[in-house]
């Protein structure tokens, strides 16, 4: 088997595949957040100001989705297949979402009309909410599983997707990233709009805090197969409990008025939502529910080691490259937002 410093090349690209939706989730999760609380802020200054907020940002952060399809499509074509084919109709229903938010983004400031730019405040709110519960409604479906059989294709339908777990899912993502979208916006704010997203910032939390129990109660209660990884491996609940210190700490650095700090700790908490993720399906991509044997896995998924070795160069070169460009153009865009001529 070939190996890259003693680690299997198909557990490399699982871990490259993971890094890459890790940052996509955190980039853009906090520009889904503040589209999806745009609704909660009345005065039209205000609403421009959270648009011009994540207007530097928001489509590159779009970016890091389109390397995880790249990634996925490259390492493991087989699930690529499987899952585009399976989640079609999710799938759809997101793409859209993603398509009537940019409209809505770019067309909102092209008239001064009132009805006309509340018009499309709804349509982002509506569009940005849509597109977090898509996300959830797909990711709960992967921990869960789905029905498929003995070709690796999609048995069942669209309506088995809206089981309990994975709506307790979405939800908890929409309540995740609302809070983190809050947070982000306390950075890029003052006066009295501070004031405001700060009390919002609290209440996301609550929402999300309770939205993570239920959630995690749900599982312990009715899937207790995505919790064998952590009774099999007693060392993996560093990683839940580094969640729970993460989760508390975000109110704390908040009430201490240290919003960066608090983002901070809202990104790490996402990563550590997909890190149990990964855990607790390894070494599945796609688990059939129907008959295990009809799993998908980052063996079978998996494209030629020659491939893998080629790709995993190019992630190596190719990925810091694009973090950096990503930094760069959060540090020209720091700051507070001013309002201007060129403002959305």
């Amino acid at each position: 088997m070939d190996t890259f410093l003693g680690i299997d090349y198909n557990i490399w690209w699982f871990l490259v595949f993971g890094g890459v939706i890790s940052g996509y989730a955190i980039l853009d999760g906090f520009d889904l957040g503040a589209g999806a609380l745009h609704l909660f802020l009345k005065k039209e200054q205000s609403r421009r100001i959270a648009l011009n907020a994540i207007g530097p940002v928001w489509d590159g952060n779009e970016v890091w989705l389109v390397i995880g399809g790249g990634a996925l499509f490259a390492g493991f074509p087989v699930a690529y297949a499987a899952i585009f084919s399976a989640f079609y109709v999710p799938f759809m229903i997101f793409l859209v979402g993603i398509i009537w938010r940019a409209v809505a983004i770019e067309f909102r400031s092209k008239e001064p009309m009132g009805w006309w730019r509340k018009t499309w405040d709804i349509v982002y709110s509506f569009a940005s909410i849509v597109i977090a519960l898509s996300l959830g409604l797909m990711l709960g479906n992967v921990a869960y599983g789905i029905p498929l059989n003995a070709e690796k294709e999609f048995d069942g339908n669209w309506l088995s997707f809206f089981n309990p777990f994975s709506i307790l899912v979405a939800i908890t993502t929409l309540a995740l990233f609302m809070m983190h979208g809050a947070i982000y916006l306390t950075m890029k704010t003052e006066n009295r709009l501070f004031a405001k997203l700060h009390i919002l910032a609290n209440n996301f939390i609550i929402f999300f805090v309770l939205s993570f129990v239920i959630t995690t109660l749900y599982t312990l209660l009715y899937i207790p197969h995505l919790s064998d990884f952590f009774r099999e491996n007693p060392l993996g609940f560093i990683i839940p409990l580094l969640m729970v210190l993460t989760i508390a700490n975000i109110p704390r650095q908040i009430k201490k008025g240290k919003y960066r700090y608090a983002f901070i700790s809202s990104s790490v908490t996402i990563a550590l939502l997909l890190i149990m993720v990964a855990l607790e399906v390894f070494p599945f991509l796609l688990y059939s529910t129907s008959d295990p044997q009809n799993s998908i896995t980052i063996a079978n998924a998996a494209s030629s080691p020659k491939t893998m070795k080629i790709l995993l160069i190019i992630a190596l070169i190719g990925t810091p490259l694009v973090a950096i460009y990503t930094s760069f153009v959060f540090y020209t865009f720091k700051g507070k937002v001013k309002l201007d001529e060129m403002s959305y």
